[in-house]
């Protein structure tokens, strides 16, 4: 059954992004401040293979939730890869095509949406208190 709204989905790629070691995940809440999308998820890959290892995880996790992707670009070059969802728009880079483009920096205005339920828990040893 597919996600009933834009920030659910913004959630799942999050956590599918995660699932691959991607780092710095960043999503803005555009609803009101632009007519392209509803959400970015901005978030970052150490490698062209490693970015799109997680574009993968992240079409994969939403496919089988229901959600087609609208678009996809810069698969092949995969130091950028867009993967446009309508309501959602992830923006996966290397560390230093994200530098460069600075989407942070145009997009800081909107709000941030909270994607700490996307962080997993450690397991529940490692949460101990060992003092």
């Amino acid at each position: 059954m597919p996600y009933s709204n834009a920030e659910e989905k913004v959630i799942r790629a999050s956590q599918a992004a995660l699932d691959k070691k991607a780092f710095d995940l960043i999503a803005f809440d555009l609803r009101g401040i632009s007519d392209m999308a509803d959400y970015f998820l901005i978030c970052t890959g150490t490698t062209d293979t490693h970015v799109r290892a997680i574009a993968d995880a992240i079409e994969e996790a939403l496919l089988r939730e229901g959600v087609k992707m609208g678009h996809k670009e810069g698969y092949l070059e995969s130091t950028w890869i867009l993967l446009d969802y309508g309501d959602i728009v992830v923006h996966i880079f290397t560390n230093d095509k994200r530098q460069y483009y600075d989407l942070e920096r145009l997009w800081g205005d909107a709000p941030r949406v909270d994607l700490s339920s996307s962080v997993p828990l450690p397991p529940p040893a490692a949460r101990l208190d060992k003092g």
